[in-house]
Order: C-alpha cells, then sequence, then structure tokens
C-alpha cells in the first residue's frame, strides 16, 4: 500500500514515526511518502518537505507568511496526485491539513486524520469540514470521542502515543559526563520548537538560573533548530547546557522543569517532573487568541486532568518574579508533592501504551 502522511511540527514527527513503525509490521508492501522530519524519514519514509520549513507560529507570523503557506499548499496537492496514494493521514496541523483533506477528499483518496485537531479549543466550526472530508478521526484524548459524538461523528479512541514513545528510554549513566554536567540536580528547559517561541520563553527561563546557581540548567534544543542558535541566548550563563535529540533522557535525569505550553507539558508528567508551563506570544497573536480559544488552560496536563494542577504562566505573568515565585514551590515547597499526587491521576486517566500499534491496525483495515 502507498501512504502519504503530514506532519507539520516536532511532535507530529514523533507521533508518524511511531505510527510508521507499526505500519510497517501490518503492511509488507508499504511504501511512504511525507511532509514531516528526521524521525520519520529514520523510519523509511520519503520526506517531501521537513516541518522546520513549515512552522509558523501566531496570528501575525501566518499573515507574514501567508505567500509561503499557499504555495505549500499548492506544490502539496501536486506531489499527491502525482504520488497516487491509497490513504492520506494527516497528523494534526489542521490550517494546513484542512485544506489539503478537502483536496484528497474531492480526487477520491481516502483520509485519515490521526490525532484530532483541537477544535474542541477553538474554531469549532471546523468540525462541519471534518464530517465532509475526512473517512476516518482517530483521537488520543479521554474526552475527544464524546466530543465529536455531540456533533454525530463517530471517531475512534486509541489512547495517547506518548506513552508509546517514552516507554523504551533507557537510563543514560554517561548523559552528565557527555554534556560536561556535574552533580547539581538539573532542571530541564524546553521553551520550545519555533524560533519565535524560543526567543521569547528562552531568555527569561535563562536569567531564572543567575537567582538559583545551586542547580544547573538543562535547554532541550528543539530537532528542527541548531545548537549555534542556541549558543547565542547561554554563552552568558555559567550554570546553562544545551543537549539535543535527548529531551527524553533529559526529562529521566532532571528534577523539575519550565516547559512552553504544548505536547511538552504532557511529556514532562509523564517522566513525573514537576513543571511551571510557560507561554508568551506576540501581543497581537495572543489577543486575538484570547477572543477566540474556548478552554481553561493552555496546557494537556490541565486540559485532562480539568483542573490547575500545574501552574500556567501566561503572557504577562510570565515575568521573573512570578517565575521565581513559582519555580521555588516546584522544586522546594508544597507544590512539588501536589503536583506528583496529580501525576498519578494523569496516567490512570490516560491509560496504557499501545495507542500507536491500534492506531496502524485501524488505517490497515480501512485499506484491505
Amino acid at each position: 500500500m502507498k501512504y502519504y502522511l503530514i506532519a507539520g511540527e516536532a511532535s507530529g514527527d514523533l507521533h508518524g514515526a511511531n505510527l510508521i513503525k507499526e505500519l510497517k509490521l501490518l503492511d509488507a508492501d508499504i511504501d511512504i511518502r511525507c511532509w514531516g522530519g528526521d524521525l520519520m524519514q529514520e523510519q523509511g519514509a520519503t520526506l517531501v518537505k521537513h516541518y522546520k520549513e513549515l512552522a509558523f507560529m501566531g496570528f501575525k507570523e501566518v499573515v507574514a507568511n501567508i505567500n509561503t503557506i499557499f504555495k505549500n499548499i499548492a506544490f502539496c496537492k501536486e506531489d499527491i496526485a502525482a504520488y497516487k496514494p491509497d490513504v492520506v493521514v494527516f497528523i494534526d496541523y489542521p490550517g494546513f491539513n484542512l485544506r489539503i483533506a478537502e483536496y484528497v477528499h474531492q480526487i477520491g483518496i481516502k483520509t485519515v486524520y490521526y490525532i484530532s485537531p483541537q477544535v474542541w479549543a477553538w474554531k469549532e466550526n471546523r468540525v462541519k469540514k471534518i464530517k465532509q472530508c475526512i473517512d476516518l478521526m482517530i483521537c488520543i484524548l479521554p474526552f475527544e470521542k464524546d466530543f465529536y459524538k455531540k456533533w454525530n461523528y463517530d471517531a475512534a479512541y486509541v489512547g495517547h502515543p506518548l506513552l508509546d514513545a517514552i516507554q523504551n528510554i533507557d537510563t543514560d549513566i554517561h548523559f552528565r559526563a557527555k554534556h560536561h554536567i556535574d552533580s547539581k540536580p538539573i532542571i530541564a528547559l524546553l521553551p520550545g520548537s519555533r524560533k519565535q517561541e524560543i526567543a521569547k520563553m528562552l531568555p527569561l527561563m535563562l536569567e531564572l538560573s543567575k537567582k538559583h546557581q545551586e542547580y544547573n540548567f538543562v535547554v532541550a534544543a528543539a530537532p528542527g533548530q541548531t545548537l549555534a542558535f542556541y549558543q547565542t541566548y547561554i554563552q552568558a550563563y555559567q550554570n546553562c547546557f544545551i543537549v539535543k535529540d535527548q529531551t527524553y533522557t533529559l526529562l529521566k535525569e532532571s528534577y523539575a522543569a519550565l516547559v512552553t505550553s504544548g505536547t511538552a507539558t504532557l511529556e514532562t508528567a509523564l517522566f513525573n517532573v514537576p513543571q511551571v508551563v510557560c507561554y508568551k506570544g506576540s501581543t497581537i497573536s495572543y489577543q486575538i487568541g484570547k477572543r477566540l480559544v474556548k478552554i481553561k488552560y493552555i496546557s494537556l496536563v490541565n486540559l485532562i486532568l480539568d483542573k490547575p494542577a500545574v501552574v500556567e504562566l501566561i503572557q504577562g505573568d510570565f515575568n521573573m518574579q512570578k517565575l521565581d515565585q513559582e519555580f521555588t514551590q516546584i522544586t522546594t515547597g508544597a507544590k512539588r508533592s501536589h503536583i506528583l499526587h496529580d501525576y498519578i491521576q494523569l496516567k490512570d486517566i490516560l491509560g496504557n501504551s499501545g495507542a500507536s500499534a491500534k492506531a496502524a491496525g485501524i488505517i490497515y483495515k480501512q485499506l484491505v
């Protein structure tokens, strides 16, 4: 079978790679073409375009790059038409993927959406387009199936693929030695994957290190960024380090974390690392988003638990005074034990691993 997968960011590349791994076990004649990243390519997919060429964050940035986005959409349609896949699998990334899905449906190719867009948070009317052009929706969050049921649309629920991704991470006893990190406790810094958000988040996270010399602050470099890019930020700090392609190993070694909202908040929780969730975007993007988004929380941890288990410092609240205050709470205060207790509940809700295999099985059955 011929599969065409489209992911537009690092988390989609991870989940797409795990999906490909499972599909290869089911389909001996598999052929895959993708928009994604290094991880999908490593699993044998032909990489058409890397997600680092696609990632534009916020309304202001999207408008500024609108010509590039439209060129990418046109090119993607042409590439799919030439390849003639049996199925196109869309992985999150709704602004782009739903435009492509509409075209793919029109030319008679089967469409599967793996990892639902967060239509329950904003742009709920996108469900109408999903019902029109997506043959199968596969959800990874427990409340999403019920959300689609409300719209009279039957979606599949497989559980969260992050449970698969972290399952086989071994302890690296040479981690500190490799990166010249001494024995002080490690604070993981996960400032996002796009240059715009890293530039907003990382400087303040690093500045906190000056007030807490008793810790080592270690930045998890995003797959799509160079070490040189991060070096310009950390060179002025004594107790700060960078690691690349070892985010999970870093989390396994960490005592606490400062995390930009997104999939990383859930990853951090699954490694039992107390965290402060941080987010700051451009003023224009934030003001527009604030009026459109309908959710109580920005972190997946809080959304799944439906309570403020981890503190979220958003926009103006992301300042040194509040960051230092909340950091102290998760490292030495009572908040630390409360978070760890809530993480137990979080894992109970998410259930067992195996999401990637379940999703692959469902997709393959659609084709045979």
